[in-house]
């Protein structure tokens, strides 16, 4: 481990807490060459249409390319894979060598995203990269590990696989490592497989902590593996932007699909996503939503990985225009032009509220949220308001309109059921049995599944054939 470094000896800085999309408000007005950036890397910015750098890459990016660790603190959405990605970029470009960055996420989508981000803004200077995270063959990525990629990006569980198993594979020249989501990497109980990592990776290295809180998990990781870091901070513990319109409906549990339907029917202009607590009913929705002619796609952690990305990319390409999907959805995926989410189940604190709702209004865009509430999730939804700071008013729902469709979604919602059973048990149309050669013992170490990600226990209807 790198030395500790005490908070008296931490460099801070702040910015405005608008910051909340690719697009945020710079500071200063501000460009990419003001900041440093080389003219290769700010070719590829524009190409990507960033105009602007926003308020976490302005006050970030010079100090990481003078050398120093970062801390930033910020929403997601606020254009941190950039502020973390042009600098290491800059300094591979000055001094190119392969297995020169490790960049640690917390989900499979998420560093497939962060993957493609590194090889858009790498694409000028020829930067090859390689994801390496559960569900997909070990042997594929092996292959790609032996190709030497200048940048790996990562879930932890699958990476120490790859550590201890992979022959010739080592990251001893290791020159900077990027924990992205750390809060989120913690939550999933990665702890101990970061502690391992960094006792095999050179202690003499750049590291970037990116979090959207400073948890006391954090705050120890960040003690242990930083050397005199710059804090940053773009965004206040717990916000929403202004630009989200959010509501609740409130109703007799027994009443639930019935409500949901009447939304979706009500706003089926809009694209949106649907999130709920379990693999379970993520899945049953999709299936009783399209046997009530909407077309929606699930995406939840007990699907295969090349179906969680399919469901990702027909939505996001606008082939499905509903997502029901448990919080693997809900952290740092970029998805644009989604208008409404829908908590079907409510979030069980705070925090997983806030990033839910991030998904939409983006970029300065408008957006709406409504959240289901019964009468077993008041309690909860108040302590949401505290939270966030605001009272959500009441959705106007035409309740008679809702009785009369509740007869059709209780049809729709049993056959939807059986359907399930036929498939077996759920999941992604019994691809559990299908996926077997492609899932081991080594999967059990990738904590991204939605028996921790929903905040939920394990079904027993999962375990049989299931990872823990």
């Amino acid at each position: 481990m790198s030395s500790a470094s005490s908070s008296d000896r931490e460099s801070s800085r702040s910015a405005s807490p608008e910051a909340n999309g690719a697009d945020a408000a710079p500071v200063e007005k501000k460009t990419f060459a003001d900041l440093g950036v080389s003219p290769e890397l700010c070719a590829a910015c524009t190409s990507l249409g960033f105009k602007n750098p926003t308020d976490i890459q302005v006050e970030s990016i010079p100090p990481a390319l003078a050398g120093n660790d970062i801390i930033g603190i910020a929403q997601t959405g606020s254009g941190k894979t950039a502020a973390f990605t042009l600098p290491i970029l800059q300094n591979l470009w000055e001094n190119p060598q392969p297995f020169y960055a490790l960049i640690l996420a917390p989900t499979r989508e998420l560093a497939d995203q962060i993957s493609k981000q590194v090889s858009a803004l790498g694409a000028p200077i020829g930067v090859r990269s390689a994801v390496i995270v559960g569900g997909m063959d070990m042997m594929s990525q092996s292959i790609a590990l032996s190709k030497r990629p200048h940048v790996i990006v990562a879930t932890p569980g699958r990476l120490m696989d790859h550590l201890e198993n992979t022959k010739g594979f080592s990251l001893k020249a290791l020159k900077y490592l990027v924990l992205d989501e750390a809060d989120r990497l913690l939550d999933l109980d990665f702890g101990p497989i970061i502690d391992k990592l960094l006792k095999v990776i050179p202690k003499e290295r750049n590291t970037f902590l990116f979090s959207a809180t400073l948890s006391t998990k954090v705050e120890k990781l960040k003690r242990a593996s930083l050397n005199k870091p710059v804090q940053v901070k773009v965004a206040a513990k717990y916000s929403t932007v202004s630009t989200l319109q959010q509501y609740y409906v409130f109703f007799p549990e027994v009443q639930k699909d019935a409500y949901l339907f009447y939304l979706v029917n009500e706003l089926s202009s809009s694209s949106m996503i649907i999130f709920t607590g379990t693999v379970d009913r993520a899945q049953r929705l999709s299936i009783m939503l399209n046997r009530l002619g909407f077309a929606a796609i699930p995406l939840h952690g007990q699907m295969s990985q090349s179906a969680r990305l399919g469901s990702l990319n027909k939505f996001k390409s606008g082939g499905r225009k509903i997502l029901v999907a448990t919080d693997v959805a809900s952290r740092g995926l970029d998805i644009p032009l989604v208008d409404l989410v829908i908590n079907y189940d409510i979030p069980t604190n705070s925090k997983d509220y806030v990033h839910r709702v991030g998904r939409t209004a983006r970029a300065g865009r408008s957006g709406k949220s409504i959240t289901l509430t019964t009468q077993y999730d008041v309690v909860m939804l108040k302590g949401i308001e505290a939270a966030i700071g605001r009272q959500l008013p009441a959705f106007d729902v035409d309740k008679e309109a809702v009785a009369i469709l509740s007869d059709r979604v209780a049809e729709a919602g049993r056959a939807a059921k059986i359907e399930m059973r036929e498939q077996g048990n759920g999941g992604s149309g019994g691809a559990r049995g299908r996926d077997k050669g492609r899932r081991g013992r080594d999967d059990d170490r990738d904590r991204d599944d939605d028996v921790v990600q929903g905040g939920m226990p394990q079904r027993k209807k999962f375990k049989k054939g299931g990872r823990r």
